[in-house]
């Protein structure tokens, strides 16, 4: 199998400090694109990077600035910050839902309103990291899985707007990745490894996802291999969808 055709792209990768960011960085890297990295946090094995809070459209605004001046205009943006609090329906404050959106949704657009109007001229790939949370109910996760079906709507929306100039837009959805915010919500129970152990058995391919899983996913939907997937949203599961058991 031939490799995906990244190599002379300019990717900007968000949330590439760590975990899904961090390996979606690393390959893109490996297959010959420019990559940029944005973060809240230094950006290890990255040339190119720049450091924003996603929540301050200032910040962001002047970082994706100095990283185009550094790397060219972008052929594609792969977004995997995140923020996940734990929290049922009720549980979680006004600030706490603001908070999520600002990172999660609102996030996403202020990098797409800097990296599309450049995109337009010769066109793009725009990757968005949703949740299998957003097509199901997630008590303990209320504001988190909201936030994804909004991305996902989003996501779908701008697939249509972009389409003539040859922008496309997509969504990977994944289950439980072995990162360190999974890692994180596994701490926080009585018994983490217990804790670990129940989320494996939801994936019927009886393991967790790895960044790299969905490194490998984000990769073709960066690539004109992809050429004609646009308003997808796709599963990154072990087949946890089929069931959610």
């Amino acid at each position: 199998m031939s490799k995906p055709e990244v190599q002379g792209l300019n990717a900007l990768v968000t949330g590439a400090a760590s975990g899904i960011g961090a390996a979606v960085a690393r390959r893109m890297a490996e297959e010959g694109a420019r990559v940029a990295g944005l973060d809240r946090q230094p950006m290890a094995g990255l040339a190119i990077q720049a450091l924003a809070d996603l929540r301050d459209g200032d910040a962001v605004a002047q970082a994706v600035a100095a990283l185009a001046r550094q790397a060219g205009a972008f052929d594609v943006l792969v977004h995997c910050a995140g923020y996940c609090p734990s929290g049922g329906t009720l549980e979680g404050d006004d600030a706490q839902w603001l908070e999520t959106y600002s990172v999660n949704v609102l996030g996403a657009l202020r990098v797409m309103r800097l990296v599309v109007p450049a995109m337009r001229r010769s066109g793009g790939s725009i990757v968005l990291v949703s949740s299998i949370n957003a097509r199901f109910a997630t008590p303990s996760l209320a504001a988190y899985a909201a936030s994804k079906a909004a991305l996902e709507a989003m996501s779908r929306t701008a697939a249509l707007e972009f389409a003539g100039d040859g922008i496309r837009v997509n969504c990977i959805a994944p289950a439980s990745v072995d990162t360190p915010m999974l890692q994180a919500s596994f701490a926080r129970t009585d018994d983490p490894q217990h804790a670990r152990e129940r989320n494996i058995a939801r994936h019927p391919l009886g393991r967790l996802g790895t960044p790299q899983d969905a490194a490998e996913l984000a990769l073709f939907l960066a690539s004109p291999r992809s050429a004609w997937i646009t308003g997808g949203v796709f599963p990154l599961d072990g087949g946890a969808g089929v069931t959610r058991r």
